[in-house]
C-alpha cells in the first residue's frame, strides 16, 4: 500500500511540474512521461459555442452530473480501438479521484451514460485527460458544462495537453511549453473547489456563456 501511495504522489508531482503520463496502448504495462513542446490549453473566457451546439444544449434532452460515475467515464474514454489508458493508469486515476484530485463530469440520456470528460485537478489547475460521446455533441456538451464549472469554481488554467481539431473548434489554442510552465507556476497554488455549486439548467448555462463569449 505504501508503494502504491508513493506512485500516486509521484503522479501528482509530475502534473505539478508540467508533465503527464501515457501508455503506448491498452496492453502496454508501462507508463511514460510526456512533455510536449507545444501545449494545448482552453482559455476559460474563450470557449466557442457553435449554433448547432447551442441548439443541442438548449434542447435539454439530457442531464448532467459531477463525480457521480468517475470509473464509468474513464472506462468509456478507454473503450476505443486505440487508447493510451492502460490498467495501471486506470488504477492511478481512481486513487487520485479518491483523494479529490481527479474529477469527472457526466452527460446522461435517461439511465444511459451518453458523454463525459475527466481530468486531474490541483491548485487552480484542471488537466483535462480525455472525453467520449455516445450522443450527438455529447463530449461538446460535457465540455461546455465543464468550462462553466471551472470558471465558477475558481480555476484559472484548463490544460488540454494537446490541441486537436475538435478542441480548436471549441476555442482551444496551442502555446509553447515554456509559456505553459509560467502559467502553471501561478495556477498550481491554492485550491479551487471543483465540486462546489449545483449544475446549471441549459438556459442558465447559455446565458452565462453568451455573457462571457
Amino acid at each position: 500500500m505504501a508503494h502504491w501511495d508513493g506512485l500516486v504522489d509521484t503522479l501528482l508531482a509530475g502534473y505539478r511540474r508540467g508533465i503527464f503520463p501515457m501508455a503506448e496502448g491498452r496492453n502496454d504495462p508501462e507508463l511514460h512521461w510526456v512533455e510536449p513542446k507545444l501545449r494545448g490549453v482552453l482559455p476559460l473566457d474563450g470557449f466557442h459555442i457553435s449554433r448547432s451546439l447551442a441548439k443541442t444544449i438548449r434542447r435539454g434532452d439530457y442531464r448532467v452530473t459531477v463525480n457521480s460515475a468517475f470509473a464509468q467515464v474513464v472506462a468509456a474514454c478507454a473503450d476505443r480501438e486505440e487508447t493510451w489508458i492502460n490498467a495501471p493508469l486506470t488504477r492511478l486515476y481512481a486513487a487520485l479521484h479518491a483523494r479529490g484530485h481527479a474529477q469527472s463530469l457526466e452527460v446522461w440520456q435517461g439511465d444511459r451514460l451518453a458523454g463525459g470528460v475527466f481530468g486531474v485537478s490541483f491548485g487552480h489547475t484542471f488537466c483535462g485527460e480525455t472525453m467520449f460521446s455516445r450522443m450527438r455533441d455529447g463530449s461538446k456538451v460535457a465540455l461546455a458544462y465543464l468550462v462553466d464549472r471551472l470558471r465558477r469554481s475558481g480555476f484559472i488554467l484548463f490544460d488540454t495537453q494537446f490541441l486537436t481539431p475538435h478542441l480548436a473548434s471549441l476555442g482551444g489554442v496551442e502555446i509553447p511549453q515554456a509559456t505553459y510552465l509560467e502559467l502553471l507556476a501561478h495556477a498550481r497554488e491554492g485550491q479551487a473547489d471543483f465540486g462546489a455549486g449545483r449544475v446549471p439548467s441549459p438556459q442558465e448555462l447559455m446565458q452565462r456563456m453568451t455573457q462571457t463569449s
